[in-house]
């Protein structure tokens, strides 16, 4: 006799292992009100939130560059402890700076966190949402267990800096963002975006080789300019290493720490033959090169989306947080997703004096239980623009 299983407790079922693939990770004085959770741990990956160097449970702040980077150090390793993990773990880190000058000294303390084998990284100055503080620092590790691979490129040289070149966790590639460096030298190479975006994705696709991957894998990219009017020269040479099916994307204006360079380029790829790309029913073709969203190793990766309106955009930011959330919410819909699949979100404000309205919409939109979340200053590539807004969503 054949046993039959109601329909609805089939779904909840379903709904139950939905739900445990994407546990909440939230350290004892961790919780600060804001609209972001410290950690998420879905698949082979958790997801740390943007965190500062304040005293757990207060936005109290240690004087000192150095003091406020082992506190924001100490904070990320209480989510990792939290989720059976330390830093050993960690493949990927984002350091925003309230001043580059501060470069020296914080690689100083970094180092001491990852003394072998460290994750890849970005690192570019940003306006930092909380006052008086100096560094925000975002991560992802690999779970106990998995292979966390890292990968050098024969023709590289190793970097002289506390990041490696690729860190590879089964199928997805990690990439540092990349600068225009000979190979070999490590020196800078190339005075025009064009030259140095070339000589950027060139290294990049060193890096993908060495993993076994290509140009075709890469899911997702954050381009950092040095001057927005670079963005046009940029995209002149971006488009043509992805002529097909680009990777999604967000471009913001930030200072990177050497000034002889004028972009940053970091990519995250995924060896996957389903990869395709997800956009929402009568959407505009995109100008620039990029897709709307990737879908690859079961994940989304989002394009950064912005708020404008039939009537262009307006001047207040809580309307265009409602419409770039709304957007986003029609890429995630076209993949089968919503907000509650979304385990990392980046914000993107140009005046970092609207994160609290920023903050009213997203609470509202987005909803519990949050994902992950940075939030910092940076200018946008369209001038009107005040907000950005970049996801990743788990299937």
């Amino acid at each position: 006799m054949k046993r039959i299983i109601p329909v609805f407790l089939l779904v909840s079922i379903a709904a139950a292992a939905a739900a445990a693939d994407k546990k909440i990770i939230t350290p004892e004085g961790s919780e600060l009100g804001l609209p972001f959770s410290p950690g998420v741990l879905s698949g082979d990956f958790l997801y740390i939130a943007g965190a500062i160097g304040n005293k757990p449970g207060t936005l109290e702040l240690p004087e000192g560059i150095e003091a406020q980077v082992r506190q924001t150090m100490a904070n990320q390793e209480a989510v990792l402890k939290a989720a059976g993990m330390d830093f050993s773990r960690v493949v990927s880190v984002t350091v925003y700076l309230s001043d580059a000058r501060y470069f020296a000294a914080m690689n100083d303390v970094y180092k001491t966190y990852f003394p072998k084998d460290p994750p890849v990284r970005a690192t570019v100055e940003a306006d930092i949402a909380i006052p008086g503080a100096l560094v925000e620092l975002s991560m992802i590790a690999a779970r106990p267990g998995v292979e966390r691979k890292v990968i050098t490129p024969a023709g590289m040289q190793a970097p002289q800096l506390p990041y490696s070149w690729g860190i590879q966790v089964g199928s997805t590639l990690f990439i540092s963002g990349a600068t225009a460096r000979n190979p070999k030298t490590l020196e800078p190479e190339g005075k025009t975006v064009q030259e140095q975006t070339r000589n950027i994705l060139e290294n990049v696709g060193q890096v993908l080789s060495a993993a076994g991957m290509s140009y075709s894998d890469v899911a997702h990219c954050r381009v950092f300019l040095d001057d927005a009017r670079d963005f046009a020269g940029m995209n002149e040479v971006y488009r043509t290493f992805f002529k097909e099916a680009p990777p999604s994307r967000a471009t913001v204006r930030a200072d990177l720490m050497n000034t002889r360079f004028n972009s940053e380029i970091q990519c995250t790829a995924v060896k996957d033959p389903a990869r395709r790309v997800v956009a929402p029913a009568g959407a505009a073709p995109a100008t620039v090169p990029l897709s709307p969203a990737i879908e690859a190793g079961g994940r989304l990766f989002v394009s950064g989306m912005l708020g404008r309106g039939p009537n262009g955009y307006s001047a207040d930011v809580k309307e265009q947080t409602r419409l770039t959330l709304g957007n986003l919410k029609a890429a995630l819909n076209a993949g089968g997703l919503d907000f509650k699949d979304v385990v990392e979100t980046m914000v993107y404000l140009t005046d970092i004096r609207h994160f609290e309205a920023m903050n009213e919409v997203y609470r509202e939109m987005v909803g519990m239980p949050f994902p992950v979340r940075a939030t910092v200053g940076a200018q946008l590539m369209a001038p009107e623009a005040l907000v950005e807004i970049v996801m990743l969503a788990v299937k």
